[in-house]
């Protein structure tokens, strides 16, 4: 199964050609389209900030899903049994609006004779996160990840998640919650593991 790695560091070639100065003239034609004044003091080195913020939201797109997860340990001394790291902070944004999705998302992966650091599975929900994204999308690119990467017996994946999209535009649902859940392997095919992992999730 190969990495969602992907199109998306082909694409960069085109993406590193924009140099920050062109980005942040980009900026300063939003600011004013929406009527504000850029010579205004608390203005003037906006689009310059919204450009470094923009670094940060969306550094996913110069990491590397498969690289994090190069690192294993196989003396785990026949552990078998899921390992499940909960609420994971998700900060990401929508490729619809660009509004802020925050959340949290819960790992689990049983091994088959190797695990990776525990920090890593929080850094593979960053790199992904920090793109534009679908919540789906988001959700099966962290599965497939650690699938490709370990090999493992079974791997689950859920996020749940506020869209500011709409909480904050459109239909204005503030209290608007959405789940994704994705499983491959043993926790697809046996619903008892599947069933633990759920419980362990919602304690």
């Amino acid at each position: 199964m190969k990495l969602v790695k992907d199109n998306i560091n082909k694409k960069l070639k085109n993406i590193e050609k924009i140099s920050d100065e062109e980005a942040e003239k980009a900026f300063q034609t939003i600011i004013t389209w929406i009527g504000e004044d850029l010579s205004r003091e608390g203005l003037t080195e906006t689009p310059e900030r919204v450009v470094k913020a923009f670094k940060e939201y969306f550094q996913g797109y110069h990491q590397d899903a498969e690289q994090v997860l190069s690192k294993t340990f196989s003396d785990i001394e026949n552990y078998d049994d899921m390992v499940v790291q909960k609420n994971i902070t998700v900060e990401s944004h929508c490729e619809h609006h660009m509004a802020p999705i925050i959340g949290v998302a819960h790992v689990s992966y049983i091994p088959n004779k190797k695990v990776v650091g525990l920090s890593k599975l929080a850094r593979v929900v960053e790199v992904f996160s920090k793109r534009l994204q679908t919540q789906e999308r988001l959700t099966m690119q962290i599965a497939k990840a650690l699938k490709a990467a370990l090999d493992p017996k079974g791997v689950a994946v859920t996020i749940e998640a506020t869209h500011q999209c709409m909480t904050m535009r459109g239909i204005k649902k503030e209290r608007a919650t959405t789940v994704t859940n994705y499983y491959l392997d043993l926790f697809k095919e046996d619903l008892s593991y599947q069933n633990r992992y759920l419980r362990f999730i919602s304690k």
